[in-house]
């Protein structure tokens, strides 16, 4: 396997994409990051900036996967956009891109798995948990979900430079689909197999914590109504899950597909993942924790109507 594989699958995948008019793609992708962006820069400003917020591990935990999620967005767009463009940008940007949106995604994931097991342990330790999880170590946690992300993703670079070797070369699309797939190619080694263990490790400690969480409270009461405050928390929180769970196991199908060849529908569900199903939780998640959580709802309430005021004031 060399260079000039990748460049002659770059150059077929963009000329598919040419061909069906499927670089129009790009809008619902700047669609929903243009929605996503209006609401993630306040909210974590909301969390980072009043103590009362910033002192317990949920909402530092939901700030991580705001930020996280503002960087996947940003870098995501970019690479949409240039891909619909077929712009040859320099190797060193497009490899950036590609580690920086695997790193991104993988933080997610692990977030949002950590903020389940955060629950469970404040709930099955309701006296312990301050010593058990202080903000102190779950600033250090965050730290080493970011570390354990990039582990992934920077020794695949590693491992893609060697396999490339010297040659360099400029191509019209740039994707980790294809970057991964040359490196199946070569190490005869099915990568797609690893995303699929993380997602199902991660996927089973989830309905662990979750189904030891129901044991505790089925007493409590809180699950008697149909429409319980509990129930509904549960139900918007297991679809927030699966949509951001998704996605990786859908680009683990387009890598096991991209090895019989390189066709239409493939390039489709990589556009449809891409531009739509990584980007609806992400859309989401902002929306649902300002309507779920009144702390974060009255606190986002106040930046507002603070900025409101300061922007009449200069006005006047």
């Amino acid at each position: 396997m060399n260079q000039p594989f990748i460049v002659n699958i770059s150059a077929d995948w963009y000329a598919i994409m040419e061909r069906k008019r499927m670089n129009l793609f790009v809008i619902p992708t700047v669609l929903l990051t243009s929605v996503t962006l209006l609401v993630n820069p306040i909210l974590s400003l909301c969390i980072l900036c009043f103590p009362l917020l910033r002192q317990e591990n949920r909402y530092l935990l939901l700030a991580n996967m705001l930020f996280t999620d503002m960087l996947f967005l940003a870098i995501n767009l970019a690479m949409v956009s240039c891909n619909s463009m077929g712009l040859y940008m320099p190797h060193w940007l497009c490899e950036f891109m590609k580690l920086s949106m695997v790193m991104t995604y993988s933080t997610s994931v692990l977030t949002i798995t950590l903020m389940v097991v955060d629950t469970y342990v404040a709930v099955r330790w309701p006296l312990r948990y301050k010593e058990i999880l202080p903000p102190s170590r779950a600033r250090k946690i965050i730290m080493s979900l970011w570390v354990m992300a990039a582990v992934c993703p920077v020794s695949l670079l590693v491992m893609f430079e060697v396999v490339m070797g010297k040659d360099k070369q400029s191509r019209p699309v740039c994707l980790v689909l294809i970057a991964l797939h040359s490196l199946e190619q070569k190490m005869k080694v099915g990568i797609h197999f690893y995303f699929i263990i993380v997602v199902s490790l991660c996927t089973a400690l989830i309905v662990y914590c979750y189904i030891h969480l129901y044991i505790i409270t089925k007493t409590s009461g809180i699950w008697r109504s149909r429409y319980s405050r509990a129930r509904m928390t549960l139900l918007a929180h297991t679809l927030l899950l699966m949509m951001y769970f998704v996605p990786a196991l859908v680009f683990a199908v387009e890598l096991a597909l991209l090895k019989r060849t390189l066709d239409d529908v493939g390039v489709w569900i990589n556009l449809v993942n891409m531009c739509v199903l990584m980007l609806l939780p992400r859309c989401c998640t902002p929306y649902l924790y300002i309507l779920r959580y009144r702390e974060i709802y009255k606190t986002f309430q106040h930046v507002l109507w603070k900025k409101r005021h300061q922007s009449q004031r200069s006005a006047a």
